[in-house]
């Protein structure tokens, strides 16, 4: 018997129809997202729990772990039971866990409340991915993922908004968040359940290159085997790659603020209006790349050349970390520049990993995400552990040089990756699609 709120498709949706499910599934890593936000209440939370940093710290790294095992169990999940089955009841369950946040009342209560939290939400979003892959064909899915990483993004500025305008309101409790929180995404989760869809397996058993025209390149006879997808170098490389890319990148999300106050003296004001210049400039070139990647055809070309024009403004940067006096208009250029080189380079590559990892076999793109959010995650705790242990021993300088370095190593795995340097008369939707079950046997 299936479920009222699962509509599942035969026949692949074009134009406005296909538009609307794609902005839902960008809604849906936009809100989970947003219920991951603690940082606004951080202050207000120490405070009230006497609580120390460390020990917030120490919850927060936990979680991360929670969260990371989660993102790769929903990857597995989405792909065997259906995305909207996974999303829809979970999104619900989240907003539920907000509210769960106001009864915290000590450390030990907050370890579990945020464990949960994000064992819930890691499992839910595990589908966002995907869904944007199903619903966007791939002459366009460079741009539509660089949508999809507006939500992470945004939900920092979402999160930070609502905070300034209503704690005031509330008289200063952090508990008015969560349950703010909560009534937002469950109105929200129930506009998307309104109005999302599933594709049906043999259509997410396609590559769909253009709104109407699709290959089929697996016997759905047979089942869709994961040891497929880990059997290829090009995965791995995806993979290891992209681990050594998000140290730089976890590190400007966990602590850019921290570093610059504590390297350069400057305050915390001026150092958040220079992270909300790279954020800016960062969420710009993110759709901006997207869209000239999808009319080339091309994406390797822009995931290097992203990556080697954010090695030397990195290198610029540590530089600058050592310096005494450096203005502060240097510092936005600076970190403009280098949040935009990211941009330019994280789009492409996202496109690219579900090209790659569709090729091997369409039906394992929620596994191929899942293991992306775990990785991410993983990097954020190896960030909220390992980032002070050195910076305390050294200085934020040795370690932006670290971050450099590794991103340096991404790009030998480039050239690992499948796809075009160049630009092809028949562009990227004439990109061949192997028949990866025949492999798998």
């Amino acid at each position: 018997m299936s479920l009222s709120y699962v509509r599942e498709l035969d026949e692949y949706p074009t134009g406005a129809r296909r538009m609307k499910i794609l902005t839902m599934a960008v809604l849906a890593i936009l809100i989970g997202s947003y219920e991951a936000q603690i940082a606004p209440v951080v202050p207000l939370l120490l405070k009230d729990l006497h609580m120390s940093l460390a020990t917030y710290g120490a919850v927060s790294g936990v979680a991360a772990v929670s969260g990371a095992l989660a993102s790769a169990v929903g990857g597995r999940l989405t792909d065997q039971v259906g995305r909207v089955r996974l999303l829809v009841p979970l999104m619900m369950l989240t907003a539920v866990c907000c509210f769960v946040m106001t009864l915290v009342h000590s450390p030990r209560d907050l370890l579990i409340a945020r464990i949960l939290l994000a064992f819930v939400d890691g499992v839910a979003m595990a589908s966002t991915a995907p869904l944007v892959r199903d619903f966007s064909p791939r002459v366009g899915r460079a741009q539509a993922f660089g949508f999809w990483t507006w939500g992470p993004v945004g939900a920092n500025f979402l999160a930070a908004a609502v905070a300034g305008w209503t704690l005031p309101i509330f008289h200063e409790s952090w508990r008015s968040q969560f349950v703010i929180m909560g009534c937002f995404s469950l109105v929200i989760s129930i506009v998307i359940a309104l109005n999302i869809a599933d594709l049906s397996p043999e259509l997410r058993a396609r590559i769909q290159l253009t709104e109407r025209r699709a290959a089929r390149v697996v016997d759905l006879i047979r089942p869709a085997r994961v040891s497929a997808l880990f059997a290829r170098r090009t995965i791995w490389a995806h993979v290891v790659g992209i681990s050594l890319w998000l140290v730089l990148y976890i590190t400007l999300s966990l602590f850019g603020q921290t570093m610059l106050v504590g390297a350069l003296g400057i305050s915390a004001a001026e150092a958040s209006t220079i992270m909300a210049v790279f954020w800016s400039l960062n969420l710009i070139t993110v759709i901006a790349a997207g869209r000239v990647s999808d009319r080339t055809g091309l994406r390797k070309p822009f995931a290097l050349g992203g990556t080697v024009a954010a090695v030397v403004i990195t290198a610029y940067l540590a530089y600058c970390l050592g310096q005494e006096n450096v203005s502060t208009g240097t510092l936005m250029i600076t970190g403009a520049l280098l949040g935009g080189s990211l941009g330019v380079a994280y789009a492409p590559w996202m496109a690219n990993y579900s090209e790659d990892a569709e090729d091997v076999d369409p039906r394992l793109q929620g596994t191929a995400w899942g293991l992306f959010g775990f990785l991410t995650k993983a990097i954020a705790v190896i960030g909220l552990l390992v980032i002070p242990q050195v910076v305390e021993a050294t200085s934020w300088q040795v370690w932006l040089i670290v971050s450099l370095v590794c991103l340096v190593l991404f790009a030998p795995a480039v050239f690992l990756f499948q796809g075009p340097w160049r630009r092809e008369r028949t562009g990227s939707v004439g990109r061949a699609a192997p028949v990866a079950m025949a492999e798998a046997e």
